[in-house]
Order: structure tokens, then sequence, then C-alpha cells
């Protein structure tokens, strides 16, 4: 892996553009959450500290080649400048016949970022033309955005052929910590899976089911499990027609000596806003739904935990947004944060709602990773090559 931490490589005097993932969250053009800023500061810090000439290269939301206001980036670079304490220079225009002299005035340790990538019309095509003319900005090109790498755009792949290229801190860190609950597994090894749809995970069950020891399946997931095994799970969340996924799901676990496990009490009521009542799997009323699991669930949930090495969570076991359902992603959450810290197990947590659940309790340092990258965090966990990935590997 060709990694900037590399002593041999020499940034000094050097453009390097870096793509990162600023896709952060806004509402009414203030920032209303930080953390993919903050993570690129190491990175950061360390080509300034190499007097590197440094080029952002980042996009937010999805303008589909064409300027947005509300999509720039300057709300980013402003915020970006008051976290690093320095000046961050920032390029309004998209990429012209003039950028390359305005990046060319930038002095060695200072820091450019270039105005929403994809508004560039040649960005998400990974039009060859404009991956030449983005390399032609540049000395050496850096990929620290993990959260974009399954995505074949000119800024993540198409540039990497036309330039040396090279991994940044913050990609090697997830790369790395991935491929402890992927290839360098220390068992036993638990993933925690949920979610409202079983079919949208199918992949990534089977894939894991091959390497995992146990899997415990919660949230939506779970009420399709079962239906399907022959549970009563009224109005719950649940998919209907996936009766050869579940069988599917049991097949390749039993193959593989992959515990499956589901809940076996739960907490219900007539409505999202509601009380909750607990409830074994068979006493559910069909004007009830399923909102999360029961005590015995969550014990030995405790139990699977405390006998594993490896722990990956996706997906909250219940609709933790309300106080009477959160039960249970809480408790997964405060074991899995003892175990971590007593440095009894080695955890992984990625997914949105999964991070919304994190943050919820105040448990991001609790874990020895946390993955903001969603659907390349996913697709990974499925399996699957990465684009951006896949390119800097055959960069030479």
């Amino acid at each position: 892996m060709k990694n900037i931490s590399n002593q041999n490589i020499i940034f000094k005097d050097k453009k390097v553009l870096l793509r990162v993932d600023l896709n952060v969250p806004m509402k009414n053009g203030s920032i209303t959450e930080s953390s993919r800023i903050e993570k690129i500061i190491p990175t950061l810090k360390m080509l300034s500290e190499k007097k590197a000439k440094i080029i952002i290269l980042s996009h937010i939301g999805r303008p589909k080649g064409k300027v947005v206001k509300d999509m720039s980036l300057e709300p980013i670079s402003k915020k970006l400048a008051s976290l690093l304490n320095k000046d961050v220079l920032f390029n309004k225009n998209i990429i012209n016949d003039n950028t390359l002299s305005e990046v060319n005035r930038i002095q060695n340790g200072s820091i450019m970022m270039l105005e929403n990538i994809r508004f560039n019309q040649g960005e998400e095509s990974n039009d060859s033309e404009f991956s030449k003319k983005l390399s032609n900005l540049g000395d050496i090109y850096v990929n620290d955005a993990f959260s974009c790498s399954h995505r074949s755009h000119a800024s993540i792949e198409g540039i990497t052929k036309y330039i040396p290229s090279y991994f940044g801190l913050q990609i090697t860190q997830e790369i790395e910590a991935l491929k402890k609950i992927t290839s360098e597994i220390i068992k036993p090894v638990t993933l925690i899976i949920g979610g409202s749809k079983i079919s949208t995970k199918i992949n990534i069950i089977n894939n894991l089911a091959k390497k995992f020891n146990n899997i415990i399946i919660v949230g939506g997931m779970a009420n399709t499990m079962l239906k399907h095994t022959g549970s009563k799970v009224g109005k719950s969340i649940c998919e209907n027609d996936c009766g050869s996924l579940i069988k599917e799901i049991l097949d390749i676990s039993k193959k593989f000596n992959c515990k499956i496990t589901c809940p076996i009490d739960v907490v219900v009521s007539k409505n999202i806003e509601g009380v909750g009542e607990n409830k074994g799997i068979k006493e559910i009323n069909d004007d009830e739904m399923i909102l999360d699991i029961g005590p015995k669930t969550i014990s030995l949930i405790k139990k699977i935990i405390n006998d594993s090495n490896t722990v990956l969570w996706n997906g909250p076991a219940g609709y933790f947004e309300n106080p009477n359902f959160q039960t249970g992603t809480k408790e997964i959450l405060e074991i899995i944060s003892q175990k971590t810290s007593s440095d009894k197990i080695f955890s992984v947590a990625g997914g949105g709602e999964t991070i919304a659940a994190i943050n919820k309790f105040n448990k991001l340092d609790s874990f020895t990773f946390v993955s903001t990258a969603g659907g390349a965090f996913l697709e990974y966990l499925e399996g699957k090559t990465l684009p951006g990935i896949k390119a800097l590997n055959q960069n030479v």
C-alpha cells in the first residue's frame, strides 16, 4: 500500500491534489455536524509540515454537473480554516483554463480548496479528458476519501491513470480496521446487524457468514426472519417475499458453522409514540409492532459479545429515537464500550443509523474504529472491490 507516511516521498514544492469527503450535513448554510472535516486534519497537517502545496478536492450533495449555490464548499473551507487556525484559500470557480495558473500561486505548506468537484460535468461520468485536466493541476494525488471510493468518478478513479497516487492517513486507517473484520480476523467474531430490509444486506450476511462465528440479527431485519420462521410480528416493519433469502442465509450459515441469533423476546407497542410492553415472540397481537429487543434477548447478546474477540456492529436494535425503545441499542453500546475499553475486544461500527445512535449516547470514542463511510463501508463488507482502492493499488 503506497501511503503518504512513506519517508521516501518528497512533498516539498509539490502540488498535492488531496481528495477528501467533506459531504457534511448542512442547514440554512450552516454545518450541523463536522466530524468528516475533523478527520482530514491529520493528513493536512502532515502534508503541510512536509511543505506540500495542498489542493483539496471534494464535493457536497449531487449537483449533477451543474453549479448549485447551496452546494458550494465555501462554508466548509471557512470551517476548516477555523479548525486548523490557518488560512484556507477558496477557489470559487469550476475547473477551467485559468485554474492551473491559480493553483500555481500556492505557497509551500499552504492550502487551497477548489469548488465542489461535482459542479464539473466530467466528474461523475469519469470522463478521461476531465481526469487528465484534473491531473494537470498537481504533481501528486492523494486519496483520503474511503467513503467515496466505491464511486468510479474522475477524482477517485480516473485521475490515478495520469499521476503518481497514494493512500492518505484516514483511508489507510479505515482499510486496516476493516481488514481486521474481513480478512485478518481474531476469532471468535460476531456481527450485530440491523436495518429495515434484509434484502439490502443479504450480500453482507452471506459474505460474513463464511468467516464469522456469530451473526445477531436485530431491527426490522429480525422481524422478517421471525415471520419466515413461524413467529408473529403483527404490523411490524417486515418484508413478505423473502423466503428464499432466509433459506439462503440459513443454508450458508449452517455450511460454515456460523450461528444465527434472532430475538427471543421483544418490546411492542401499537404505535411508535407508545410506551412499550415486553412480550415473547409468540405473543404479539396483530395490532402491535416490534420496536425493540426484550431483556432476555439483551442478556443473550451480552453473553455472545462477552465470548467474542472481535465485534462488528451495523444497525440499531430498535426505534431508539423514542426513549421507550432505546434500551436494546443502549445496552449493546454499553457492553461493547466496556469490553473495548478494557482491551477485551476489537470493535468496529458503521452505517448512518448506527452512527446516529452512537452519537446520541456519546459513545463515539467507545469503539476501536467507527466508520462514517456509508455505502463504501457496506460494499467492502459485501466483499466487493472498491474502484478507488483498486485504482490506487494499480498505480505505479
